[in-house]
């Protein structure tokens, strides 16, 4: 869902002209791609709200552990910040959202999935192959245990994301 909220940050703004107006005004590029970031992650906080009806209801009829159900919505805050980073570097990338959209989809899909086809790779790649799966960070985050590793993880890969659309946007103008 989130490359298909962001394929359309930069790549329609380059599209149709308006990107040229958008630096007219007294923003740097720092000031864009972290507004456009905080955005869509605004927007991937607000499709999360309604789905705390689940643990509400399931914790109305019995006990409920509520140290997954926070790291959960924990994790998901921070792989939708990961992937908003990424789907941001990809709109900035093309001007054709559908490129975008593309290429954030298979970045986001290639590191959902990486640890998932390490039974094809030789054992000595396996755990730096595993410690850049998003899933299993997630996964980890999910059970309630907020590690430092996991942490620094997510951020790493937003840094990466929002550097590189800063690094794009400012070689296309």
């Amino acid at each position: 869902m989130i490359p298909a909220i962001t394929m359309r940050l930069v790549s329609e703004e380059l599209n149709i002209g308006s990107y040229e107006t958008l630096l007219s005004m007294p923003v740097t590029y720092t000031d864009v791609v972290l507004g456009k970031f905080l955005a869509s992650l605004g927007f991937v906080v607000a499709m999360l709200i309604p789905t705390l009806a689940y643990p509400l209801c399931v914790a109305t009829i019995g006990d409920l552990d509520w140290g997954p159900v926070f790291g959960g919505y924990i994790g998901a805050v921070f792989l939708g910040a990961a992937f908003s980073a990424i789907g941001l570097f990809a709109s900035a990338l093309t001007r054709n959202q559908i490129i975008a959209f593309i290429i954030g989809m298979a970045i986001c899909f290639t590191l959902t999935l990486i640890d998932k086809m390490l039974f094809f790779l030789p054992r000595s790649l396996l755990g730096v192959l595993t410690y850049l799966g998003a899933d299993f960070h997630f996964q980890n985050i999910s059970k309630g245990i907020i590690d430092s590793r996991d942490i620094v993880y997510f951020v790493s890969i937003c840094f990466i994301g929002l550097y590189g659309a800063h690094l794009v946007l400012q070689e296309k103008h």
